[in-house]
């Protein structure tokens, strides 16, 4: 019988014609999903290939279209269950706080008195001045050591860490 869902040899030029096509529709998906995964470089696409190339080998072994579906969704599945979280885990790039966003939380010296109201104030990060503001709001008098809270533009906005130094 035929109840296993394997096809012996295409018999007749009907037969060849589906068995051309049911290799060719797993064949193109196996290219889509590497191009898809090669584009992408997320991991997103990698299971399906693996499915397409599962259902196309089913395919030339004269398995039927239902059977081939059925091993590229078996396949796919447990592909992405099992494989995802580890690739995830590899694969996901470590963000490290760079320029700007590596200044907050750093401590620096006022080296000019901040006013917000006045709209006035600067600190010393490393050998550059900065525009500065109160991140309460309070004044901050010059030679206070302060931290910085947050960059927005081009001024930060600072907290008193230390009394100013008379």
């Amino acid at each position: 019988g035929d109840s296993h869902g394997l096809r012996c040899k295409p018999q007749n030029d009907g037969d060849k014609e589906v068995f051309a096509m049911e290799t060719f529709l797993w064949f193109a998906l196996l290219v889509v999903f590497i191009w898809a995964e090669a584009a992408t470089v997320n991991m997103v696409s990698a299971w399906f290939a693996i499915g397409s190339l599962a259902s196309l080998i089913t395919a030339l072994l004269g398995g039927k279209m239902w059977l081939q579906v059925v091993i590229f969704l078996a396949v796919s599945g447990v592909m992405l269950a099992l494989l995802r979280p580890v690739a995830k885990k590899y694969f996901t790039p470590k963000l490290t706080r760079t320029n700007v966003d590596a200044l907050a939380g750093k401590t620096c010296l006022c080296v000019t008195a901040i006013d917000n109201l006045e709209g006035v104030g600067q600190v010393k990060i490393g050998d550059v001045e900065w525009s500065a503001r109160s991140a309460t709001g309070e004044p901050i008098p010059a030679g206070t050591e302060v931290k910085i809270d947050r960059v927005e533009g081009v001024k930060v906005y600072v907290t008193p860490v230390t009394v100013a130094v008379k």
